[in-house]
């Protein structure tokens, strides 16, 4: 752990030189979360950052990341789901009748809380259901606001799950899409979410087929990990700014795969699944090339149409397999950093500028299902 942490601290210090403090706090936060711990002991975190520090010899200083990293040696313990963020956020703002639930959810892999928000639907069924994934440090509350989904669900009758990621599993509350241990079906963070999205499905009478899930950075490539292993589940797949199905197994792999050091494209890894990617030019904590390898392996067969626009501020380039129930989108945001398109800022990780991720994706998925309400 000390050899991939120093890893990971040479890499954010080369992050602060380049002016993005923030992104190399996320991945100092995602290398301390490689090795689960109890919430009630986050001091074995801190001093595994402490007893690398000596290895950076002069870098840290020079760059200016020991400012950085004196904010996670020193913080105080952990509150919730929210990180270095510290208090949680305000509970989202509501449209009349609906409604943002709390339970927890268990099954034999494990259990995790959740949130699930329930528009006003009267006596109709709803048109489908979105199991929403965070990324590390969020909360479902904070990714909730940041992606205002709420307020895309309310307006399509859509059901929004908002599953927790537990600080057991992971300190940071990443999800492990790097752990190959997280990365098949019947066991893990996968075969949780599956389960709980079934659960749901049952619960709320969500019709088969309209069943699907979206995510940010690490939940955005458990995302990608739930359309693989559980096509049966998800009709579709979202991704912002996240990574191809088994892009890494371990920390030193995540760490190359987030700068952008992808093994070649190799055809055999092809597995069409109805995916519509997000990924920022400047996002400087996931590599661009990642959301172009999601897109290439979930890729279908047909003629890609290729469309530049500009939308709220941003410019565009959306490319688009339409291929019967498995067709493709994506978009590459000229000048978007980590953070969701078109997002609220009164939650983290979120870029009010650019297309409207959360209104493109529920699109994208109700095109997909059978018209209508039933």
């Amino acid at each position: 752990m000390k050899h991939d942490l120093t890893s990971a601290l040479r890499r954010a210090s080369a992050l602060v030189r380049a002016g993005n403090p923030a992104g190399a706090t996320e991945m100092i936060q995602s290398a301390l979360g490689a090795t689960p711990v109890s919430a009630s002991q986050p001091s074995a975190q801190v001093e595994k950052l402490r007893a690398a520090l000596p290895d950076m010899g002069h870098l840290g200083a020079r760059s200016g990341l020991r400012e950085t990293l004196e904010k996670l040696v020193t913080a105080k313990p952990m509150h919730g789901l929210h990180g270095l963020r510290g208090a949680e956020p305000p509970e989202p703002v509501l449209p009349e009748g609906a409604r943002f639930d709390r339970a927890t959810f268990n099954c034999a892999q494990g259990s995790r809380e959740y949130r699930v928000f329930v528009p006003k639907l009267a006596t109709q069924r709803p048109a489908g259901m979105i199991m929403m994934l965070h990324g590390c440090t969020q909360s479902p509350v904070d990714f909730a606001n940041g992606t205002d989904m709420n307020r895309v669900a309310d307006e399509n009758g859509l059901i929004v799950v908002y599953p927790a990621q537990s600080r057991g599993a992971n300190m940071q509350s990443c999800w492990n899409w790097f752990d190959a241990a997280d990365q098949h079906t019947g066991a893990g963070e996968p075969a949780i979410l599956a389960a709980l999205a079934r659960q749901m499905q049952r619960e709320h009478d969500v019709p088969e087929g309209r069943v699907f899930v979206a995510g940010l950075s690490a939940g955005a490539a458990m995302a990608v990990i739930l359309g693989r292993t559980y096509p049966e589940v998800f009709a579709g797949v979202g991704a912002h700014s996240g990574l191809a199905y088994k892009a890494a197994t371990d920390m030193p792999s995540a760490f190359a795969a987030m700068g952008g050091k992808l093994a070649p494209f190799d055809a055999a890894r092809k597995h069409p699944v109805a995916t519509i990617v997000f990924h920022g030019t400047a996002d400087s904590t996931v590599h661009a090339a990642n959301g172009q390898r999601i897109a290439d392996e979930a890729r279908p067969n047909g003629v890609e149409v290729v469309q530049d626009g500009h939308s709220n501020g941003r410019s565009f380039t959306r490319s688009i397999i339409a291929d019967g129930d498995m067709p493709s989108e994506h978009w590459r945001i000229a000048g978007l950093g980590h953070a969701w398109s078109g997002g609220k800022s009164t939650g983290s990780y979120a870029d009010p500028a650019g297309p409207d991720a959360s209104g493109e994706m529920a699109r994208f998925f109700l095109d997909l299902a059978p018209q209508g309400r039933e």
